[in-house]
């Protein structure tokens, strides 16, 4: 299995560097998960929009949604060929926003598009199969509605965070992950506010709780760099820390031994 960094720029895109957006493969299947601003562009440098197996989406603030938008009308009306709706998991609210924004007779050709799947239609979390590779999530704790991601592919296992702050849900879905994909989007906790991003610390006690094999560090806090990040980071994790940076391509491979 592959992770290539489209972008995990914090709040705002920059040259260079994309919001967040990844890209999942393992053989024929491609997953989009997350679509930030200028995502869109960065995955064409890598596969063609035909190519993509299924998009999954973390929560609906729009440095982790917009490039959606434009994809529809890549989708819609550009030159990809022709082909079934493609697999959409996402909170059960972003339909409704982009037919708002979009207009026009954008309700029924989105369902043209995208096959819109809700990621709470099952309580606390749900499971799919997107060709070899096993996706489940579950509910993590941001200020709107949001899930961390699981997938499980024949060579390793790979956890993506989403916007949260530690909590629970993500230890155990992260539990013996070969990767861990973690946001470090704040850079202290404010006393008082209720913590809806991780710091680099707490992205590192994450990992070590969850018995995570490797970390890697991403939409890191404005006013840090992706090596200040590692740093902190390394005073809560033994294992090894790396920073996702625009096109970096992660290979995740199985490290424990697999029992039973």
């Amino acid at each position: 299995m592959r992770v290539t960094t489209l972008g995990g720029a914090t709040h705002y895109p920059r040259p260079g560097n994309a919001c967040s957006g990844y890209l999942v493969q393992s053989g024929d299947t491609t997953i989009w998960v997350d679509a930030g601003p200028g995502t869109l562009a960065e995955l064409q440098r890598h596969l063609q929009l035909e190519d993509v197996s299924a998009i999954w989406i973390s929560h609906t603030h729009a440095d982790h949604t917009s490039d959606l938008l434009t994809a529809y009308y890549a989708y819609r009306f550009g030159d990809v060929e022709p082909r079934p709706p493609i697999p959409l998991f996402a909170p059960s609210t972003l339909r409704e926003r982009m037919v708002s924004f979009l207009g026009g007779g954008a309700e029924a050709g989105l369902d043209l598009v995208f096959g819109f799947a809700d990621l709470a239609a099952a309580p606390g979390g749900g499971e799919a199969t997107i060709g070899d590779l096993s996706l489940s999530w579950r509910k993590v704790d941001h200020d709107v509605p949001g899930f961390a991601l699981r997938v499980d592919g024949p060579d390793g296992s790979f956890v993506y965070s989403g916007d949260t702050a530690p909590c629970a849900a993500l230890d155990e879905l992260a539990t013996g992950c070969d990767a861990l994909l973690c946001e470090a989007g704040t850079g202290a906790q404010e006393p008082g506010e209720h913590p809806v991003h991780h710091t680099p610390e707490e992205a590192g006690a994450t990992a070590a709780r969850s018995g995570a094999e490797r970390l890697i560090v991403t939409h890191i806090a404005l006013g840090l760099s992706g090596e200040e990040a590692a740093v902190r980071a390394q005073t809560r994790f033994d294992g090894p820390v790396e920073v996702a940076r625009p096109g970096s391509v992660f290979v995740v491979e199985r490290t424990a031994p697999v029992t039973g």
